[in-house]
């Protein structure tokens, strides 16, 4: 493409680095419609339920969710890099969609175009920011794209001060229009990247089988419904699926909450919102440093546990809430670990040719049911609260605590295909397919012809 060389002795770090920028922009779709969703809901004349559809099928939620489920399936079958190149091309064009914005309609098929091309890079980056790691560094590896998630919120909201301030909702145009700058520049260093060496291994293996007239199968959604793979799914949509209710409500609609529920200034609401994601940053550090080094399911149990207790803060009536208390729920919420150990478990506990479908998969469950919280969340708080749902997100950060403390892995040290041999065993082949008891004998013919 562009005739731009591959660097095929690129290093392991740059590989990370660019590839895990994605996160970067994803982050920063999210919140730069939530520092200016007061001015946007103004401006449009947008009801409850219109923000709610926005939030619904937003980059946060619904389009992301069906943009993973597409993008896994496609990474699987044409390789990571197909889908990293292409997705970021049509996300420029929808955040262009949003700087333009002069209606609802626009301003919402902007954030449904956005967020399928963040669903499907997304899967396809970190599946390949995983495979492309060192087997002893891969959480340092994975860390480091939740370095640039985080990093996104802060420079937006930070951003977003003075912007807002002195130009109104041109400022949140301007903060749209540098995330276009963003993904041109990681657009063009992927053309640069070679594909996932372990998926192109798995691919020509494939090759030689169907160059002998082995007919290859597809991958298909059975196959991760199914024996361990099925445990594997259930537990990372326990762990990623409850706590990302609670984080999608606080990435998107927490400015709003700090401004209408805390009755904070428009600029502290922004400030605060970039202080969670920058203690955020200092947590991903700390899983950067422990996660190789520790048992995974206790860091996950201590930091995680935190975020259930600060929600406890938004429970109480709005007229108890007291400056120390939101600060208290602005730095100790960004201490939970989901989304890092989310990022690393869902990127090593699948076999490499079902990987990336896997990972679209729960990222689906994930975002779709989001999609349908975030829909409902403006309604709660018109209709009996904030608190209600504050509450109700309680339930949920502490299920997902207990399904990551309990049943999440600790595979430090291990490659990927040793991860794959030890948590699956006679489940999947030599050839990397799983194989369910009605299909042993198919197998076994299918072994002995090579």
């Amino acid at each position: 493409m562009l005739g731009v060389k591959i660097d095929y002795h690129m290093s392991a770090w740059k590989k990370t680095l660019i590839a895990g920028l994605i996160s970067y922009i994803d982050a920063g779709s999210i919140v730069a419609g939530a520092s200016g969703l007061s001015m946007w809901q103004d401006y449009l004349g947008m009801s409850s339920v219109q923000m709610g559809l926005l939030a619904a099928l937003s980059s946060n939620t619904g389009g992301a969710a069906i943009g993973a489920l597409i993008g896994g399936k496609i990474c699987d079958k044409y390789g990571r890099k197909f889908v990293y190149n292409w997705a970021l091309l049509f996300y420029m064009i929808g955040v262009a969609m949003i700087c333009l914005a002069t209606s609802y309609p626009l301003f919402l098929l902007g954030y449904v175009v956005v967020g399928l091309m963040v669903g499907a890079d997304v899967v396809a980056s970190w599946t390949f920011i995983a495979e492309e790691a060192p087997s002893k560094n891969r959480a340092k590896h994975c860390g480091s794209a939740q370095v640039a998630w985080m990093l996104g919120p802060v420079v937006v909201f930070l951003a977003s001060i003075p912007l807002n301030s002195m130009f109104g909702l041109l400022g949140n145009r301007i903060i749209f229009a540098h995330l276009i700058v963003v993904a041109g520049w990681i657009w063009y260093q992927r053309l640069k990247m070679p594909e996932s060496a372990e998926w192109m291994e798995a691919h020509q293996r494939e090759q030689e089988l169907e160059a002998k007239g082995v007919k290859i199968r597809k991958v298909r959604y059975a196959d991760i419904l199914h024996g361990t793979c099925l445990k594997t799914v259930v537990m990372l949509c326990a762990v990623y699926t409850l706590w990302n209710l609670a984080a999608s409500t606080n990435g998107f609609f927490m400015p709003y909450v700090y401004e209408h529920v805390g009755n904070l200034s428009n600029a502290m609401s922004l400030f605060l919102t970039a202080l969670n994601f920058a203690v955020c940053i200092l947590t991903t550090f700390i899983f950067m440093y422990t996660g190789d080094r520790f048992n995974r399911r206790k860091i996950f149990g201590i930091f995680s546990g935190l975020g259930v207790v600060s929600w406890f803060v938004w429970a109480l009536p709005a007229e108890m809430l007291q400056m120390w208390m939101l600060f208290f729920f602005t730095i100790v919420w960004g201490f939970s670990m989901q989304q890092q150990f989310y990022q690393l478990w869902s990127s090593e506990l699948f076999p490499v040719r079902y990987r990336a479908t896997a990972q679209g998969f729960t990222f689906f469950v994930t975002r779709f049911s989001a999609a349908i919280w975030g829909f409902l969340v403006p309604i709660i708080m018109e209709t009996v609260g904030f608190q209600v749902a504050a509450i109700i997100m309680i339930g949920f950060v502490f299920v997902s605590w207990l399904a990551g403390s309990f049943f999440g892995s600790d595979a430090r040290g291990l490659t990927l295909d040793e991860i794959t041999k030890k948590r699956y065993g006679d489940e999947v082949d030599q050839d990397g397919w799983f194989v369910h008891a009605d299909e042993q004998q198919a197998s076994g013919a299918r072994t002995a012809n090579h």
